[in-house]
């Protein structure tokens, strides 16, 4: 009986199987059930996807994306191969969730050097997987559904998506461009907030403003009279600071990086943020930190154990130790954040040679190793598109990574949508690059020039 009633068993529930995967698919396609959650509405395209992809398929030279080509430090390379081989086991496994200790501790020696007070490692540190995790966990942590964060323009992309993914409301606030009337080129120090502007952006629905000195991408280094502007709007209206200073070591022609949580009133209020892909040239480690307040990193290590959790600890260990030879170095001509500037420095001015030889007029950083050009004189090599809404800058970084193989990065991809089409006559390049690719970008310049006077 029982091995009889078996195959009409299985029979049955074979078909009742098959008949439930019918109507199963049947009900997937007709579900009208929206998929994405509404903070994600308005944020889904990014100008890295799309520019990295052209810049893949066409390009022959790529100072659009912001990464060195040249390899990090020995000193760093060698620190890494250590904890990768030394005989320390526990270096493969989980360390402290909210930091290496070794990390924090040098991070905390290190910021009391720079802002003149003594840290707690434990409390007053955070390590993240990168500046952008430290950004993302700061306006998760800190901005409410309703609360108004200002962002100064030009601005790095993702401050305006993650702003509204926390529930906040993006407030913008543009420097304006005041060019020099002898002649000379123009400077990112040019580029100016314009005080009453910037006060009539605080009130009393703002929760924080997002500062980046120095600044992607201009290169601006913020002045101690624009950063006490910013503090005292700070303190009058009890506001929050977001300091994104992952540029803070790049600064050039003698000028100063001058961080504003140092200012009077502004340690309780400021979150500064930092990157050791940018401080020691290895932007694929993605090892990020905070430094701040307890009564405001608490708040970020909330989203950080909900979230990521954990930073790799090799490459903490090896970051660790890059930190610890540069605070017996500090000051130092041997150090690398002395000589990591100077080299760079050299390679914007060769850059900025080659974009006025051939009238691309350069706008002359004070910091980052970004370099903005004004590309007016070479609209007539771009093909004018009738009734079309993309920014002309846009269009013209498209047009030459395809036709020159040279790629670059739109300044309209670093505005808000109310004013991108302000900015439309420039386009941003990175120098971090070896001399072998600069000169190739030269050839490229120079190339296109010869055209241009055949033509």
């Amino acid at each position: 009986m029982l091995r009889r009633a078996g195959p009409s068993l299985r029979h049955f529930l074979l078909q009742r199987n098959s008949s439930a995967g019918h109507s199963s698919s049947s009900r997937e396609a007709k579900m009208s059930r929206p998929l994405q959650a509404r903070r994600l509405e308005g944020i889904d395209k990014n100008i890295w996807v799309e520019f990295v992809k052209l810049a893949t398929t066409y390009s022959k030279v790529n100072l659009g994306q912001g990464f060195p080509d040249f390899p990090a430090p020995e000193f760093l390379r060698e620190a890494l191969m250590r904890a990768l081989s030394g005989g320390n086991h526990m270096l493969h496994q989980y360390t402290r969730a909210f930091g290496h200790p070794p990390l924090v501790k040098v991070l905390a020696q290190f910021f009391e050097k720079l802002l003149g007070r003594e840290l707690d490692p434990m409390t007053n540190v955070m390590v993240t997987v990168g500046a952008y995790q430290a950004l993302f966990c700061c306006f998760q942590a800190l901005v409410d559904e309703g609360d108004e964060v200002i962002i100064i323009e030009p601005f790095f992309d993702c401050y305006e998506p993650m702003v509204k993914m926390a529930g906040g409301t993006p407030v913008f606030v543009p420097l304006r461009l005041n060019p020099p009337k002898d002649g000379k080129l123009m400077s990112s120090a040019d580029w100016q907030l314009d005080p009453a502007e910037l006060a009539s952006k605080f009130s009393e629905r703002t929760k924080a403003i997002v500062l980046n000195s120095p600044n992607n991408p201009l290169g601006k280094v913020f002045s101690r009279g624009e950063l006490g502007l910013i503090a005292e709007l700070c303190v009058k209206h009890d506001v929050l600071c977001i300091s994104d200073e992952v540029y803070e070591w790049l600064v050039y022609d003698g000028k100063q990086h001058i961080r504003i949580a140092s200012l009077q009133g502004m340690w309780e209020r400021t979150v500064i943020i930092g990157s050791a892909g940018k401080t020691f040239s290895a932007t694929g480690w993605k090892v990020g930190w905070v430094v701040g307040p307890d009564r405001l990193l608490q708040h970020l290590r909330t989203v950080h154990q909900n979230s990521v959790y954990h930073c790799a600890t090799i490459a903490q260990e090896a970051v660790a130790q890059g930190f610890q030879r540069e605070l017996m170095l500090y000051g130092k001509p041997e150090s690398y954040f002395v000589q990591l500037p100077k080299e760079l420095q050299q390679k914007r001015d060769w850059l900025v040679q080659s974009l006025d030889g051939v009238g691309m007029k350069p706008i002359i950083p004070e910091g980052t190793y970004y370099l903005v050009a004004d590309i007016s004189p070479f609209k007539s090599d771009v093909p004018d598109v009738p009734n079309s809404d993309e920014p002309y800058d846009s269009r013209f970084a498209k047009w030459m990574v395809k036709n020159k193989g040279l790629a670059a990065i739109p300044l309209s991809a670093f505005y808000s949508e109310a004013h991108k089409n302000n900015y439309t006559n420039f386009i941003r390049f990175c120098f971090a690059k070896e001399e072998a690719t600069l000169k190739a970008a030269s050839d490229i310049l120079q190339k296109w020039k010869q055209e241009k006077a055949s033509s």
